[in-house]
């Protein structure tokens, strides 16, 4: 009997050799082809790639192999490829859907099987679910009848593709970025892929780049494959040792970015976000709805205002992003946690566009990414931001989230000011604010705060999190 398996967001991630297995993964990917068989781009077939994890070649392949047993054309990556470039050939290639065997950037030990829509980005809510009704249909059938060809045989016949999409996507990147400005500005990049899916693509595109973890090691390396300044120690030693302008990091699948500015510090997504959205607007004379999620930076509120851009906010999770953007004409979207998007690309997050759109905002500015970040500052006021992560047992988390939804006149000594309830509870405070989230799968609430000072967010997070 099959184990259970549970859909997230955008499609199904489990841990290697427990619930993900090749039974398991037959039956997901069985349900994917029954549902979108009724596509009604299914000629065009679907794209499948995979990630630089312990056997996603192997189980992309057998994935391939069910879907065309079930009539549908594959093309299959020939090579491990990233995320965004899954969703850019599904949406130019104008297939039905594109799948990623990946899990981003989850520890060593998971996989995971993401959807993609026709339009390019993350399968919407109502995809997943729809697949979601096929994999309960599939789940009651006993047994699987064995596909009545081998993926060899498959691969002989045609049905199954191998392609290579590594040089469409490098070509691709080349129409939206200034590379040549870029090479003439002399910046010195030393790029972290992580061990992830983003190796040996960003010198295809610049071939003086410095790599560090460029190689194949399914374990990581023992470090979560995740661009948080907890994970980038090496790489912010080495910019500032070895002279370097900037560090660009991406995540196990490269669809999200952290930066390193030439003195070793750290930038974060929030401000990545606003550097661009300020270059964007004032550089390139761009314009359009601008959405962030829940938990990101005030700051983005500020610029929209002098801008007179329209801001949206939606709940956490990219998918809500992504939504907006293939609804509404949206210069750029993105999340806290290193996800974001921009207009004129996809609808979809990708760490080594971001990265090179970052590098250009440098050359064209011709300041360095610190002199960027004080300009943002000195503009818009210091915003200063950081996250705590609650492990608690159910029956904490239970109690402090009814606290925060009961109501709280003060956090740390700073009198509450307002609040919205739009994904968790968020309290303003003057100057910054507090945002409680509980996560529906496990015991653990993440906190968030936003301040004026360093100090100021320590203060909020330590009051916050008393229990």
């Amino acid at each position: 009997m099959a184990q259970l398996i549970k859909f997230g967001t955008d499609g199904w991630r489990a841990v290697i050799a427990d619930d993900y297995t090749f039974a398991n993964l037959e039956r997901v990917a069985l349900a994917t082809a029954r549902y979108f068989k009724k596509h009604k781009k299914i000629r065009n077939g679907i794209v499948i790639g995979y990630d630089a994890r312990f056997m996603s070649r192997e189980f992309a392949e057998k994935s391939a192999e069910v879907m065309a047993n079930a009539g549908i054309r594959v093309k299959l990556a020939d090579s491990i490829v990233s995320t965004p470039m899954i969703s850019l050939l599904t949406k130019k290639d104008n297939a039905s859907a594109g799948i990623v065997i990946t899990a981003s950037h989850n520890p060593a030990k998971w996989n995971g099987f993401k959807i993609k829509d026709d339009f390019g980005g993350p399968a919407t809510p109502e995809t997943i679910a729809k697949v979601e009704k096929e994999l309960a249909k599939v789940m009651k059938l006993k047994k699987l009848a064995p596909g009545k060809r081998t993926y060899q045989h498959l691969v002989e016949k045609g049905t199954i593709v191998p392609i290579s999409m590594k040089q469409r996507y490098v070509d691709d990147l080349a129409t939206k970025i200034d590379i040549e400005k870029i090479k003439k500005s002399g910046i010195k990049i030393l790029y972290d892929a992580m061990y992830g899916a983003g190796q040996g693509v960003l010198n295809m595109i610049l071939p003086d780049v410095a790599q560090m973890h460029e190689v194949f090691n399914p374990s990581f390396a023992g470090t979560n494959p995740e661009p948080l300044e907890k994970n980038l120690g090496e790489l912010m030693r080495r910019v500032r040792e070895e002279g370097f302008t900037i560090g660009i990091a991406t995540d196990g699948d490269a669809d999200r970015i952290g930066a390193v500015d030439e003195k070793g510090q750290f930038v974060d997504s929030h401000r990545i976000f606003s550097l661009l959205l300020k270059y964007l607007v004032e550089q390139r004379g761009m314009k359009g709805d601008v959405v962030k999620s829940f938990s990101v930076t005030q700051m983005v509120d500020r610029q929209c205002e002098k801008y007179g851009l329209p801001l949206i906010e939606t709940a956490v999770g990219f998918k809500y992003i992504c939504q907006t953007m293939v609804e509404r004409d949206v210069l750029i979207g993105g999340e806290e946690s290193g996800g974001l998007a921009v207009k004129g690309h996809i609808p979809e997050r990708d760490g080594i566009f971001l990265g090179l759109l970052l590098c250009e905002v440098m050359a064209s500015r011709g300041k360095s990414l610190s002199a960027l970040v004080q300009e943002l500052m000195d503009e818009f006021g210091l915003h200063e931001f950081k996250r705590v992560d609650l492990h608690v047992t159910e029956k904490e988390k239970q109690a402090i989230m009814k606290r925060y939804q009961r109501g709280v006149k003060e956090i740390a000594g700073y009198p509450v000011t307002g609040r919205k309830d739009t994904d968790g509870y968020k309290y303003f405070v003057d100057g910054g604010w507090v945002l409680a989230r509980a996560s529906g799968t496990e015991p653990l609430i993440r906190i968030y705060a936003e301040g004026s000072s360093k100090e100021m967010v320590e203060k909020l997070l330590e009051g916050a999190t008393q229990r």
